[in-house]
């Protein structure tokens, strides 16, 4: 019985050698930064878009770049200023005088990969033209939609540390990305690497050795193979407990939406399928909450004060729930 079960198991293995292939293509250029990259990969499978979070100098913006240049792909990128507007993102109407009609032109928003530098630096009118996109995958311009290709992804940068010339993200535009990845600064040995490869080849050698290894359609594949990934039912209920507590502890001010309980679901699933398993462990879904969560709740101003981060009430919700074995 066991022996069948077993061979009845999802194939992972072109999962699995397509993950590697990202990986090592990435990696070509990339030193460190584990975390980020897997959890970008998990976010690929999971069609979930990325906000990415650290000082300068860190590669973020390097890291989105070649995931494109990794990936079969249209790749856009839209730098974040105070005096962008709307139309400068979504695209505009023209009037053709020969064909005396408005003829629409797209903005950068239409690719596939849309990488957004500082996306913190743009105004809420600007920021709210995100909202339909990122969500339903179209753009309502005068009255006409306009639906995007697939895949489609948005990876945003933000610098923590600058305010100067800076907006606060409005509460539902944070909702709709699937993960906050926080960036930290590479070990000595790891920034040693950096410099010894950045000496030997310089960047845009290093850059130009990445190939592409994954096409649209394969990508939609794996996707439908991460959907059939298992997951028992008191691990469902596992996530909606941990979601379902941040309503109602006394250090959040607001809580998480279902919206953050699916987002659990999908990149745990993922992971899963890029750990070569599946079915989804406690431990798959303990490694994503922090990345899906940390940017879906408020402290309360009690908290913040005294210095807490979402992190740690996020790692307190967890220990304080008995994980399903």
């Amino acid at each position: 019985m066991e022996e069948n079960f077993f061979q009845q198991r999802t194939d992972l293995s072109s999962l699995q050698q397509s993950v590697d292939n990202l990986k090592q293509e990435i990696g070509k250029v990339i030193v460190g930064q584990e975390q980020m990259i897997e959890l970008l990969l998990a976010a690929v499978l999971s069609d979930g878009h990325v906000l990415i979070e650290g000082v300068p100098g860190v590669a973020k913006t390097l890291t989105a770049k070649l995931l494109s240049k990794s990936i079969a792909v249209g790749f856009s990128r839209i730098q974040f200023t105070p005096d962008l507007m709307p139309s400068d993102v979504l695209g505009t109407s023209i009037f053709n005088p020969k064909e005396s009609a408005f003829l629409f032109k797209q903005g950068p928003i239409f690719s596939n990969i849309v990488l957004i530098d500082e996306i913190n630096r743009a105004p809420a009118k600007t920021q709210s033209a995100l909202f339909e996109v990122m969500e339903e995958r179209q753009v309502t311009v005068d009255g006409q939609t306009y639906s995007l290709a697939t895949p489609f992804m948005v990876v945003a940068t933000q610098n923590p540390v600058e305010q100067e010339g800076t907006y606060h993200l409005p509460e539902a535009q944070l909702d709709r990305f699937l993960f906050k990845i926080n960036v930290t600064y590479p070990t000595q040995e790891q920034e040693s690497r950096i410099v010894a490869n950045h000496h030997q080849l310089g960047l845009n050698s290093m850059v130009e050795q990445v190939v592409t290894v994954l096409t649209p359609q394969q990508i939609e594949d794996l996707r439908k193979q991460v959907r059939t990934i298992h997951v028992e039912e008191k691990l469902i209920h596992f996530i909606t407990t941990i979601v379902g507590n941040t309503r109602y502890h006394k250090s959040i001010y607001l809580g998480a939406s279902p919206r953050a309980s699916i987002g659990i679901l999908n990149s745990a699933k993922a992971l899963a399928a890029m750990r070569d398993r599946d079915f989804v462990t406690p431990d798959d879904i303990i490694y994503v909450t922090p990345a899906v969560l940390r940017h879906r709740i408020v402290l309360t101003p009690e908290k913040e004060m005294e210095g807490s981060s979402t992190d740690d009430v996020i790692s307190q919700i967890i220990h304080g729930i008995e994980v399903p074995r």
